[in-house]
């Protein structure tokens, strides 16, 4: 059973938490905000329990699980041969967006860490989070809270609506919308120089800042293909994704991303296709302004091209409506990678199946 609890988002009931903390404690799960998604989340030292993560979302057992602790002084228990860097940076980043790979206490069970000597660590900037790890009295061990490939949580009702027809004994903690809207940036810091797992609210240029290092950035963190192995959430496998067909339009020259745009609606629709777009409010004036053909079609509103940081935000809400406007296909406008547009672009191309117009 589901049971669900409104909670401030800045001043938690320390009841409604109690309640929360003492599933955690007993071994039963909790889906609770943070300041980039929802989390799905359990005793990280107990095996069955992270378990129970993984059957209850569908997720692959390989995939490991982000360890959320409350504090810096935390680190110790669930990491080892932590590099002076890192300590460096936590000081500076945490509590914020930022997950760390170091080598994996062995207290962590390996079920915590899709089966990895590693283990993914970092702490939350959410009051509500917070809270639930000190009572707790326990990190707590938590992948994004939507069942498996599906658009991560950004609200309490998308983790009602994932699993509104299972009978799972667990408590939702509903602090309305998360912040960010997209999940934290991954480094893996056990390599020289630290590489780039998964873009997030940290953005590429603020990391290499924060390390005083060049940061190493595979194809896969663009979300151009995916990695050979699990090292961290959101690499090997399908994410992110709505039922619907989505297709993503990049171009260099927004002129031109506007018509290929258009011009690739009209040839879904000339096949007698049912097209949604999902495109930015400048696109959205811009598109009706020159091609009224295509003003009748239902548009989802992704946020604001000069502020991208809107539109990661809106990202995941937009791609579980595309399920609700009852279309074949959606065609998603692609942005520059610049800060958190390397975020956004990562996530739309998963999203997509790596369904792509280049322009």
């Amino acid at each position: 059973m589901l049971r669900v609890y409104r909670v401030d988002p800045i001043n938690p009931s320390p009841e409604v938490i109690r309640i929360a903390s003492d599933y955690i404690r007993r071994g039963d799960l909790v889906a609770f905000p943070t300041e980039t998604v929802y989390g799905l989340g359990a005793d990280t030292f107990n095996a069955n329990a992270c378990l129970k993560v993984f059957k209850a979302k569908g997720r692959p057992p390989d995939n490991p699980l982000i360890v959320h602790v409350s504090s810096i002084d935390e680190l110790g228990k669930v990491a080892i041969d932590i590099p002076d860097i890192v300590w460096q940076v936590v000081n500076r980043a945490w509590p914020g967006p930022l997950t760390l790979i170091l080598p994996r206490s062995p207290d962590v069970p390996k079920e915590a860490t899709g089966g990895r000597n590693t283990v993914a660590v970092r702490s939350p900037a959410h009051p509500v989070a917070l809270m639930l790890i000190k009572y707790s009295g326990t990190p707590i061990a938590a992948p994004s809270a939507n069942k498996s490939g599906r658009p991560s949580p950004t609200l309490a009702e998308h983790i009602i609506e994932d699993y509104k027809n299972d009978n799972i004994d667990m408590v939702l903690l509903d602090a309305g919308s998360t912040f960010f809207g997209v999940e934290s940036t991954i480094v893996d810091v056990t390599r020289n120089p630290p590489v780039l797992l998964r873009p997030g609210p940290f953005t590429l240029e603020e990391l290499r800042s924060l390390f005083g290092m060049d940061i190493v950035v595979p194809e896969f963190a663009r979300g151009l293909g995916e990695a050979d192995a699990a090292l961290a959430p959101g690499m090997k496998y399908r994410h992110y994704a709505p039922r619907t067909k989505l297709l993503i339009v990049e171009c260099g020259d927004y002129d031109m991303l506007v018509k290929t745009i258009h011009d690739t609606t009209v040839d879904y629709l000339n096949k007698g296709m049912r097209v949604a777009l999902l495109i930015t409010k400048e696109t959205a004036e811009l598109l009706s302004t020159r091609y009224t053909e295509i003003s009748e079609l239902p548009i989802i509103l992704l946020g604001y091209r000069g502020n991208p940081y809107t539109i990661a935000t809106n990202l995941f809400d937009s791609l579980r409506n595309l399920d609700r406007v009852n279309v074949d296909i959606g065609i998603a406008e692609g942005i520059e990678e610049r800060g958190i547009g390397l975020a956004i672009m990562n996530r739309l191309r998963k999203a997509s199946g790596f369904s792509i117009i280049k322009c």
